[in-house]
């Protein structure tokens, strides 16, 4: 591949833009910056104006407004309307952005001079209606992308100021490799920065191609007043990534086109949970979707699950075990998302003296979407909600989806995350979050533990073994647990990192843990496992809990 200078990629990125219906903008410096968003804020607000352009006194009302915030604030004044008094005493409301990307003003410059502590110039600004929304740092070809960010990263505490504090979104790129992040008035590392791919994962790297994607106006639009979720909590902007975007678009258009459930297979670690929380907001402001109800498990609504949801929105979670707060919220009308547990659900439905607020939605559209949903869907309370809404819509999210080989089994019919909820409308699985650097890789290795010959895959070998005797084995997991103490300190970098024993059962961690303890080691082994409140005796000596404190 030729060598391509900064200079070289940044002419060519602009050209590109020109293409894509971005018009080339040549401005020198911050006050040429001004002036811009100027005329563009009038043109964009032109009907608010009345044909009464802004006096002095005005435009420096609206400056005063804008500027001097930090990049939170700003995210937040970006996508609202605001309310400037005139000088005949009117007062009307203007706005920054359109979610329509169409009634926007979409400009592209470069080589913006700005003199802050020291005086940089910036390579690639797209600006909206005027504003600085993304800022694109070019390196030559073969220049790490971390030199960019770093670059940014300076850019910000030498010079960024007023309408710079509006960028929204970073982009990075040396002509091969080209990855974006959100804004931040935090240090930005290199972790939060995303390639963006295609709806397989495939990547789009290329720069040119980035731009002829990401930098698409309908697509970037969508990012920025769709994707984007403002963290009040922590005061951060976060912009969802490629997956993310694509399962939540499809859960959307499945939701204003069809009537069918469906699931997204996100693997754990990716993000589930802002994914399914984006989406349940984005349907709860469509109007033929009367609730919008974010359902989860209760033993899954931990402290930090209803932190991480308020997170998202302030406010959002009912951590209560109180049906009648869940029923009053199914009653406000003004209420269109609702995060609850599938046990209130269930009861609510179920119990007569909310009979007629249930009754409300019970032929209305309603959108059920549920997080964690291999667990709890299986049983009566799922058949219960669904009996009851009978024109709902039901969204599962689930990193570990139940099939054939490992569908819960009732009566002569295997249950499976298909059989619930319909088609898998997008997959991002273990092996693309390892590329991504999303999750930790692994190595898997094998050892065999039982000698014989027999085929794995041959079902009438076993129909007359007792397989969890053979599996149970006290020779077969005294050797195990042997194995793994002889070898510990090599796997884990001279005791560097702490392990997992992963096991199949209750009974079979209990019967380890008292294993290890038998064996003359110096590790510290812990058991951890959930225990049911009313679990079944059957066969058992004593209830799990039991195990937890002997």
């Amino acid at each position: 591949m030729a060598y391509q200078s900064e200079a070289q990629l940044e002419e060519q990125l602009v050209n590109q833009l020109e293409k894509q219906n971005y018009t080339h903008t040549v401005l020198a410096d911050y006050n040429a910056l001004i002036n811009n968003f100027r005329m563009q804020f009038e043109a964009f607000n032109k009907d608010k104006l009345a044909g009464k352009p802004l006096s002095e006194k005005e435009w420096e009302r609206i400056l005063n407004y804008v500027n001097g915030k930090s990049v939170f604030e700003s995210a937040k004044i970006l996508r609202d309307k605001f309310q400037i008094e005139r000088d005949d005493g009117t007062k009307p409301y203007f706005k920054l952005l359109s979610n329509d990307f169409t009634e926007n003003i979409y400009q592209v410059t470069h080589q913006v001079t700005v003199t802050g502590l020291y005086t940089n110039r910036y390579d690639v600004t797209l600006l909206v209606n005027g504003l600085p929304l993304v800022q694109i740092e070019i390196k030559r070809r073969g220049v790490d992308l971390k030199e960019a960010v770093n670059q940014i990263m300076r850019y910000r505490k030498h010079s960024y100021q007023g309408l710079f504090h509006f960028i929204q979104i970073f982009v990075v790129s040396n002509g091969v490799d080209s990855k974006y992040f959100a804004n931040s008035d935090k240090d930005i590392f290199y972790s939060n920065t995303f390639f963006w791919t295609d709806d397989n994962n495939i990547r789009i790297t290329n720069l040119k191609e980035f731009s002829v994607v990401f930098l698409a106006r309908d697509l970037l639009i969508k990012m920025m007043t769709k994707f984007t979720v403002l963290n009040d909590t922590d005061k951060i902007m976060m912009v969802m990534r490629p997956y993310q975007v694509y399962a939540a678009e499809a859960l959307i258009r499945q939701a204003t086109m069809t009537s069918r459930n469906a699931y997204i297979w996100h693997t754990t670690g990716a993000g589930k949970t802002l994914t399914a929380f984006k989406t349940a907001q984005i349907l709860a402001t469509n109007p033929a979707i009367k609730k919008v109800v974010f359902l989860v498990d209760r033993k899954d609504l931990d402290t930090q699950t209803t932190e991480e949801f308020n997170k998202f929105e302030a406010g959002s979670v009912d951590a209560t075990d109180r049906t009648d707060i869940l029923v009053k919220q199914m009653k406000d009308k003004n209420r269109q998302l609702i995060i609850t547990t599938i046990q209130k659900m269930a009861n609510a439905v179920n119990n007569p003296r909310y009979a007629f607020a249930m009754d409300l939605y019970k032929k209305e559209k309603v959108v059920f979407i549920i997080d964690e949903c291999h667990r709890s869907q299986f049983g009566e309370m799922h058949k219960d909600i669904v009996r009851h809404f009978q024109n709902a819509q039901f969204f599962g999210f689930t990193g570990t989806p139940r099939f054939e080989v490992n569908g819960k089994v009732n009566g002569k019919i295997v249950q499976t995350t298909k059989s619930l909820f319909g088609e898998c409308l997008h997959s991002y699985l273990i092996k693309n979050a390892i590329f991504d650097n999303n999750v930790l890789g692994f190595h898997v290795e094998y050892i065999k533990t039982m000698d014989g010959d027999y085929d794995l895959d041959d079902n009438t070998m076993t129909n007359a073994i007792d397989v969890n005797e053979l599996y149970m084995a006290d020779e077969r997991m005294t050797m195990i647990a042997n194995h793994i103490i002889q070898n510990h300190k090599a796997k884990t970098r001279n005791r560097q990192y702490t392990a997992i024993f992963a096991v199949s059962s209750i009974p079979a961690l209990v019967k380890y843990y008292d294993i290890f303890k038998g064996i003359d080691h110096d590790l510290n082994i812990s058991g951890i496992f959930s225990y049911g409140a009313n679990e079944d005796y059957e066969n058992a000596d004593e209830h799990s809990r039991s195990s937890l404190v002997n």
